[in-house]
C-alpha cells in the first residue's frame, strides 16, 4: 500500500526572526513529499498570525497556542489534520509539546536539546514507546552523506579498533554579552528558564557527543569536564573542554565553545584507530579525509560512485553529482526524508526501508541530555572522573 498523498506538517515555534524554524521549512520541503499546512508559530498569538500570513496558510489552521492546534487538528478528518508536528521552540517547550501531541496521536520531530533534563527525557522516552508514534530529533550533522561514510567505514572495521575520538564546536558570535542587545537567538540561549543548566556544552556540546557516538558507534562512559562563563554577567557556561571515555577502552576529548572569536561554525571531529583515522569538517562537508600509516592522506569526495558502493546509507542521502556542494539544509533535509518515510511507512502498515530508520530518536535525544548532566556534574565536582548517568 502506497501513501497517494503528501504529509502534512504542522509547526511549533519558528514566528517571524526565527533561524532554525525557518531551516525547517525549507528543509522539509525540498523532496516535495511534505507540506506545511498548520502552526502555532509563536507565542504570541499575534506574530503567530502574522507568520502564517507570511507562509500563506489557511488562516483557520494558524493557532494562537500550541493547546489550541492540537484540538483544532483532531477535529479534521485524518488524511486532511497534520500527520506530525515540528517542534522548533526554545528547549524548556520541547517536553510538553512533543508529549501532548505524542498523547493526541501524532508523530512528532524535535528540535535538540530534546527537553529541558533527563527526567523528562526518561518520561518522553517512555511515552513514544507506549504510543508507538515516530519520533525523530534533529542532530542535523547525522544527514551529511560524508558523516554517514564515516560511520560506515568505522563499522566495517577498516579502521582498526577505534583508539582516540577529538570532536570540535568553536564559535565566536556569543564572545560579547549579545544576549543584552535584544538579539532573540541570544536572549533565550543564555536564559536558563529557557535553555536549561547548559548553555554552550547544551547547544552545539551535544553535537559533539551525538556526532561522535553516530560516527563511532561507541558510549561515552565517563567524563572529566571543565566549563567556564566567560563573558561578565551571563548565567550559562559560553565554554567548555571535556575529557571523554568511551566503552571500548577509547580516549576522547571533546571542546565545545561560543566564545572563540573568528570561528564561525567549525565542528570537527577526527577519529583514530589501529590502522587508519578519519577527519571530517562541518564547513568543508562534501569531504572526508581517510590517513594510512604508510600512504599518502586519502580525499574522498562526496557524490563519487565509490562513495555510495561503500556506504549505501551515504548514497541514499547525496542529492546532487559531484562537484556541487551539498550542505547544511540537504542534511536536514536528509533527516526529514528518512523520518517522513518512516512516518508513511507506519501510516500504510509496512515495513520501512531499513536505510530509512537511520535518523537520530528519543534514545538519542536522552543521550544528549544524560550527556548535558554528567558533565555539569562533573564540572561542579573535585573528582576527576564522573561516570556517564544511566537512563
Amino acid at each position: 500500500m502506497k501513501l497517494d498523498r503528501k504529509l502534512k506538517m504542522g509547526m511549533v515555534g519558528g514566528g517571524p526572526g526565527a533561524f532554525i524554524g525557518e531551516v525547517h521549512r525549507k528543509a522539509a520541503s525540498l523532496d516535495h513529499s511534505i507540506e506545511l499546512v498548520a502552526g502555532a508559530f509563536d507565542i504570541n498569538p499575534r506574530k503567530s498570525k502574522q507568520m502564517g500570513r507570511e507562509l500563506l496558510l489557511d488562516r483557520r489552521r494558524v493557532y494562537g497556542t500550541y493547546t489550541e492546534m492540537i484540538e483544532g487538528e483532531l477535529k479534521l478528518p485524518e488524511g486532511e489534520r497534520i500527520d506530525f508536528v515540528s517542534v522548533t521552540t526554545p528547549n524548556n517547550w520541547h517536553f510538553p509539546i512533543a508529549r501532548d501531541f505524542l498523547n493526541a496521536g501524532f508523530h512528532v520531530m524535535c528540535e535538540k536539546p530534546m527537553t529541558f533534563n533527563a527526567k523528562e527525557a526518561k518520561e518522553l522516552q517512555k511515552l513514544v514507546k507506549k504510543t508507538r508514534k515516530v519520533f525523530g530529533l534533529m542532530h542535523n550533522y547525522t544527514g551529511y552523506p560524508m558523516v554517514k561514510l564515516a560511520r560506515d567505514m568505522v563499522k566495517n572495521d577498516e579502521l582498526g579498533k577505534v583508539r582516540k575520538i577529538v570532536v570540535q564546536y568553536p564559535q565566536g558570535w556569543l564572545s560579547t554579552p549579545l544576549e543584552k542587545t535584544g538579539q532573540m537567538q541570544a536572549a533565550w540561549r543564555t536564559d536558563p528558564k529557557q535553555s536549561g543548566g547548559a548553555g554552550c556544552m547544551g547547544d552545539i556540546g551535544t553535537h559533539c557527543e551525538n556526532l561522535s557516538e553516530y560516527v563511532t558507534g561507541l558510549k561515552i562512559t565517563q567524563v572529566c569536564a571543565d566549563l567556564t562563563i566567560f563573558v561578565k554577567g551571563r548565567r550559562l557556561d559560553d565554554d567548555g573542554n571535556v575529557l571523554l571515555r568511551f566503552n571500548n577502552g577509547a580516549r576522547g576529548v571533546l571542546h565545545a565553545s561560543q566564545i572563540s572569536i573568528g570561528e564561525e561554525n567549525n565542528l570537527a571531529i577526527w577519529v583514530y584507530g589501529e590502522d587508519k583515522a578519519l577527519e571530517w569538517h562541518q564547513e568543508h562537508p562534501n569531504y572526508l579525509y581517510v590517513k594510512v600509516p604508510d600512504g599518502p592522506l586519502q580525499v574522498w569526495r562526496r557524490g563519487n560512485p565509490y562513495v555510495g558502493a561503500k556506504s549505501p546509507a551515504a548514497a541514499r542521502a547525496t542529492r546532487l553529482p559531484s562537484g556541487h556542494p551539498e550542505a547544511f539544509f540537504e542534511a536536514f533535509a536528509n533527516n526529514y526524508c528518512n523520518f517522513a518515510d518512516t512516518v508513511r511507512a507506519r501510516i500504510t502498515r509496512t515495513k520501512p526501508d531499513p536505510l530509512a530508520l537511520d535518523f537520530p530518536d528519543v534514545n538519542d535525544g536522552l543521550r544528549g541530555m544524560l550527556f548535558i548532566e554528567t558533565v555539569l556534574a562533573s564540572a561542579k565536582s573535585k573528582q576527576k572522573w564522573i561516570a556517564f548517568k544511566k537512563a
